[in-house]
């Protein structure tokens, strides 16, 4: 049954077309168009001090929450709130008739950040065994909204480790070590 949510059944091309415009955050699951929510101040608060935190490189680029992320096995699209691709940028896209890009999303990022609100805290391991079916993916970081708690999941081969980090504690991102208290600060 259909839930007030859900938008309706397309095309990963024609999804793009209307992801492009703007007008509604959303991410496309088999076909499917949900609604994503907006996120709190405090959200983007954390947000963007995860993102300043993580220095911009020649090989590795930061991208913010705008930046749509497409997962190829499980069928799914959808925004995290910071990742970071390194080497060569890797997309899907899509164009129309004239060759008009109608819009692209990234399919090889290397580490996903999620802050976690009380809505996405019970989502948390779903999200993580999507983007698990990424292979280019080496982290996936887990910023609590509620406690100074950051999580970072590790690829070693084919398992996953977990490491958590709380207040007056430094967790490692992406090779740099992040004081847990300057994202909070």
């Amino acid at each position: 049954m259909p839930t007030a949510a859900q938008i309706l059944f397309t095309p990963f091309d024609e999804y793009l077309e209307l992801e492009s415009r703007g007008e509604l955050k959303t991410e496309w699951i088999n076909g499917l168009i949900y609604a994503m929510s907006r996120g709190t101040p405090e959200h983007g608060r954390l947000t963007a001090a995860i993102v300043r935190a993580l220095p911009q490189t020649a090989e590795c680029r930061v991208y913010s929450s705008d930046t749509l992320l497409y997962i190829e096995k499980a069928q799914h699209s959808t925004y995290a709130d910071a990742s970071i691709v390194c080497g060569a940028i890797l997309t899907r896209g899509a164009k129309d008739k004239n060759g008009r890009s109608l819009g692209e999303a990234i399919t090889n990022p290397r580490v996903v950040i999620e802050v976690l609100s009380r809505s996405t805290e019970r989502d948390r391991n779903e999200r993580f065994a999507l983007f698990q079916q990424l292979d280019s993916l080496e982290e996936y970081v887990l910023v609590s909204q509620d406690e100074r708690n950051i999580e970072v999941r590790r690829r070693d081969g084919r398992n996953w480790s977990t490491e958590t980090r709380l207040a007056g504690e430094t967790i490692r991102v992406h090779g740099l070590d992040i004081a847990v208290d300057a994202i909070y600060a």
